[in-house]
């Protein structure tokens, strides 16, 4: 009995340490909900295929940054958005959602104002880009 428990001890301590190495920490920061919507001009439609996005704030390094409304084209036909919100402490960004599946939007987008150019990943690769 008494080799049983030492082999118990001895596989407790090689084996444990290696199933905490497997555990997961998670943490989050919250810095509670946005504030309120900011008031702007919206500009006229640029075609009857845009869609306009609401402008809203989004978390960015611990705070929110915001983003004003936009006019855009849908990623696909049928494409809906889904406005962001922020509910029960939790952040849920805005998103475009259909038959397709959904594609996030994505804030590096809007730095070079080609958020809505249609390009052929190809044609970027030959022009040194």
């Amino acid at each position: 009995m008494k080799k049983l428990l030492q082999a118990l001890a001895f596989s407790a301590l090689i084996f444990g340490p290696a199933s905490a190495a497997h555990a997961q920490v998670s943490f989050g920061i919250r810095i509670g909900p946005p504030p309120e919507p900011r008031w702007y001009r919206v500009q006229p439609q640029p075609s009857p295929d845009y869609e306009w996005i609401e402008g809203y704030w989004y978390p960015e390094g611990g705070r929110y940054r915001w983003h004003d409304g936009y006019w855009t084209r849908p990623p696909y036909a049928g494409a809906y958005w889904v406005a962001p919100y922020h509910i029960g402490g939790q952040y849920y960004a805005g998103r475009w959602e259909g038959s397709r599946g959904y594609v996030r939007h994505d804030h590096r987008w809007d730095r070079g104002g080609r958020r809505d150019e249609r390009r052929d990943p190809r044609e970027e690769r030959g022009r040194g880009r």
